[in-house]
């Protein structure tokens, strides 16, 4: 019997390689992975084609195979979901920021902003029957009231009605808020002015007395919004909402204070009013107010500040909170 001489095997161990996390089957390796056969018998077989090398995975690339960074079929890596972002309620914010505020006063307030972009609100002391005098600020909503007058008569403002109007809204003058008072049917004609507005909360003073007409932070951010929405849903035409702009854009230099303190108003109106009964003051503003570029709709509320003032510098202060409680725009 013939010895046949067995070759050497290769240098390279034989290693065979379990593949089917990254491919579903079994692999073989490079050169030399092949059993060895006799010398007789590889003279005279025929040639075989030697298995392709297929390349190890990387140590990183078994570490992600075993922690599932790869996906098992498309083979990309899975990035983790982003943890949402934490939601913040504007009433709350709004809050908190005032906390130190009115921890420091017994002056009561009430604030509301709102971003008429995108409706994003903010409100503070809006509670549920709880209204404040208006004082000076309702002259917008009787000039608002005017103008829907005239608009269901199809005709536009006399001449006395705009020399009345401008000086009420600018320099605030109060026989000019008589005459037009009178010109819409007094406390009547400001409340059926209203319900087409959509203020709620809102109910016109008696006896003539105007400033003393009760409203709500929420109800003046509706009437201004029927003066400076770009689409309005009330009755107020483009024209009327751009006269009320007009004038609103033009008050007085020693009345240009209050939400205005929080960003440059493109629309004020300013009210003040001495109680005889407690010798504290109203003080209240409501406005068109920008903020990086951006435009917010604001008012501020107060009653029973010790002086103008100290009211001033209170509303003031507050409505440097607002528009930060609402967060960046979108």
């Amino acid at each position: 019997m013939s010895r046949h001489r067995i070759a050497p095997q290769h240098p390279v161990a034989t290693l065979l390689v379990v593949g089917w996390v990254a491919t579903g089957s079994f692999l073989m390796t490079a050169a030399g992975d092949a059993p060895a056969v006799p010398r007789s018998e590889a003279l005279t077989a025929s040639p075989q084609p030697r298995p392709a090398a297929v390349p190890l995975p990387s140590p990183r690339t078994m570490g992600a195979l075993r922690s599932g960074e790869i996906g098992r079929e498309s083979g990309t890596r899975s990035e983790p979901e982003p943890e949402p972002e934490p939601t913040v309620d504007p009433d709350e914010a709004l809050a908190a920021r005032l906390a130190p505020v009115v921890k420091s006063t017994s002056v009561s307030l009430s604030v509301a902003v709102l971003d008429p972009e995108d409706g994003r609100t903010a409100s503070y002391g809006v509670q549920a029957g709880t209204t404040y005098d208006t004082a000076s600020i309702v002259k917008v909503d009787i000039l608002v009231a005017l103008l829907l007058h005239a608009q269901d008569e199809g005709r536009r403002l006399t001449a006395a009605e705009r020399a009345y109007a401008t000086s009420m809204i600018r320099v605030s003058d109060n026989a000019s808020a008589d005459a037009l008072w009178s010109a819409i049917g007094g406390a009547p004609g400001l409340d059926a002015a209203n319900r087409r507005l959509g203020l709620t909360s809102t109910t016109a003073g008696g006896d003539g007395l105007w400033g003393l007409t009760q409203t709500t932070a929420s109800d003046q951010l509706v009437l201004l919004s029927a003066v400076f929405g770009d689409d309005s849903a009330s009755d107020l035409s483009a024209a009327s909402r751009a006269y009320v702009r007009e004038l609103m854009a033009g008050i007085a230099a020693d009345q240009d204070w209050g939400v205005s303190a929080a960003g440059p108003a493109t629309g004020l109106k300013n009210g003040w009013l001495p109680r005889t009964a407690t010798g504290l003051w109203d003080i209240n503003s409501i406005g068109r107010i920008t903020v990086d570029g951006h435009g917010y709709l604001l008012a501020v509320l107060s009653r029973g500040s010790a002086s103008k003032e100290a009211g001033i510098a209170l509303v003031e202060k507050v409505a440097g909170t607002a528009v930060p409680a609402l967060g960046k725009p979108a």
